[in-house]
This record gives C-alpha cells, structure tokens and sequence, in this order.
C-alpha cells in the first residue's frame, strides 16, 4: 500500500478539476483526471488500499460528488486528515470512501512510511508508531462495506421487504 501525502485546504478542484464537471459523470470518466492539477502521477500510479493523509480541511470548497466517488473508484482505502470540510465528509459517506481524522498520525508520517488503518478498531500505525482515534460508527462502516450510501439502503430495503 501507497500512502499519498497532502497538505491543508486541498478543496475539491484540486481533487477534481471543475472543468469537468458536466462532461463526467461516471467513475471510469472522472478517475483518469484525480488530482490531475496538484499530482499529477495520481491518477495512473495509485493502487487499491492506497491511503491519502492530509492536513486540515480536506475536500473543502464546492459540494460535487465527483471527487469522492472517484477517490472510492479508485481503491483509495481510506483519506486520513487533520480535519475535513462537513460537505466533503457527507459525500464521501454517501459514496463509502472511508474518512478518518487523526492529526498526530498525519504529522508523524515520514517520506517512506508505510501505513496500516484498522477502522473497525480505531487505530492507524504509521512507520512504527499506533495512534488511536474514536471508532467509526458501525452505520458508517456498513455504508463503506456495502460501496456507499445507495446499495447500502436498497440492500436494507430488500432485507425489510423480506422479513415483512
């Protein structure tokens, strides 16, 4: 696994340019122009179970799904930040991208760490050194596991809809 380091306030445009903003729409559209502005070897080089750290106020700026479910496309593990922008983080529930603020594990990383996250557990180890940070609500969890907020709550339907 690749850990992808960022600095504070990387708004949505630099997640994914605006100007595509009308003209894609699916993931396989919008994944080939992630990060194309701030990271350019993003997009081709990350693989599934990457990580993405960053500073305060990630996903900040306009409230596009596009740069979620791009980064949830992609096989981004989880984005692990100081801090996130409220609008960023709701659309990344709704799309299952997995968020995690935890700043000492975001300034503990080193060029060449690796990083291990167990959301289920509310740990993140970075290089040699485990940070905590409070578990994630088993309902946000679900959401990730089920691929976002959609098959999360149509699966839900049919379950009750079989046990009526």
């Amino acid at each position: 696994m690749r850990v992808w380091k960022y600095g504070d306030d990387i708004n949505t445009d630099m997640l994914f340019p605006g100007k595509y903003t009308y003209t894609c729409a699916t993931a396989e559209e919008i994944k080939p122009h992630l990060l194309e502005d701030l990271d350019p070897r993003f997009a081709t080089e990350v693989q599934p179970g990457d990580i993405i750290l960053a500073g305060k106020n990630f996903g900040c700026g306009s409230s596009r799904e596009q740069p979620a479910l791009g980064l949830r496309a992609v096989g981004v593990a989880a984005v692990v930040a100081k801090s996130f922008s409220r609008i960023f983080y709701r659309a990344a529930i709704n799309q299952g991208l997995l968020l995690v603020e935890c700043p000492q594990a975001v300034d503990a990383y080193a060029e060449g760490d690796g990083a291990t996250l167990d959301p289920a557990a509310g740990t993140i180890t970075v290089g040699a050194k485990t940070f905590t940070f409070p578990k994630l609500p088993e309902r946000i969890l679900a959401i990730r596991d089920a691929g976002g907020l959609l098959p999360y709550t149509l699966a839900r339907l049919k379950e009750q809809r079989e046990f009526a």
